[in-house]
């Protein structure tokens, strides 16, 4: 990965948080974190994303496949966190990944997801500068319109992990909480993409 005028220095108050849990049920039960991007696992690009942006310590949601994950990607440095209750979606790997970092230092964390590899480590360094508290909640915009990556100051992490259901993520506590959001224009250095279908295998490189 080439180093970016545009990422700092390491940011150890911000945590990383990986979602890289999904069992990839339209890609014909595949892994999305064993998805081969540059000759690699799919996961190690993005807890890469997340290092090289400054984020520290940065934290793994593994869920199917987690073993298989363990033994071939290379994630130094990184912690695993494993999500037995995978499969009820997107909202029990948030919730897994705020608990572990219950009490850390960390007054904030950046969450991104394994299966966006148009996000690189200068729209994860661009959501990350526009933190200044612990009640910070930030999202990268395209468009006009949130996504990935967000950061969510620490001292929402309980009221997130409430609200945190089925696939919806951390999606009900932003539509409550729109107009606290402070929304970050990253369409110029990254695309938000998903990996959901075959279809989408030619994001990957």
């Amino acid at each position: 990965m080439t180093a970016s005028p545009l990422v700092p220095g390491p940011h150890p108050r911000v945590a990383g948080l990986l979602l890289a849990a999904g069992g990839g049920r339209r890609l014909g039960g595949h892994p999305k974190a064993l998805l081969e991007h540059h000759g690699r696992p799919l996961v190690e690009y993005a807890a890469g994303v997340l290092r090289e942006a400054g984020c520290g310590p940065v934290h793994v949601v593994l869920g199917a496949a987690a073993d298989v994950v363990r033994t071939r990607a290379r994630l130094p440095g990184c912690v695993l966190v494993e999500n037995p209750a995978w499969a009820e979606g997107m909202g029990s790997s948030l919730r897994a990944g705020l608990a572990s970092l219950a009490g850390s230092t960390a007054e904030a964390v950046v969450v991104t997801l394994v299966d966006q590899p148009g996000i690189g480590p200068d729209a994860v360094a661009r959501v990350l500068a526009a933190h200044h508290s612990r009640s910070d909640l930030v999202t990268a915009a395209y468009g006009g319109r949130r996504g990935h990556p967000v950061l969510i100051g620490a001292d929402r992490w309980p009221a997130v992990i409430a609200s945190a259901i089925g696939d919806r993520g951390a999606r009900a506590y932003l539509r409550q909480h729109e107009g606290e959001i402070t929304r970050v224009d990253c369409a110029d250095i990254a695309v938000p993409d998903d990996i959901d279908t075959p279809e989408d295998l030619g994001l990957l490189g």
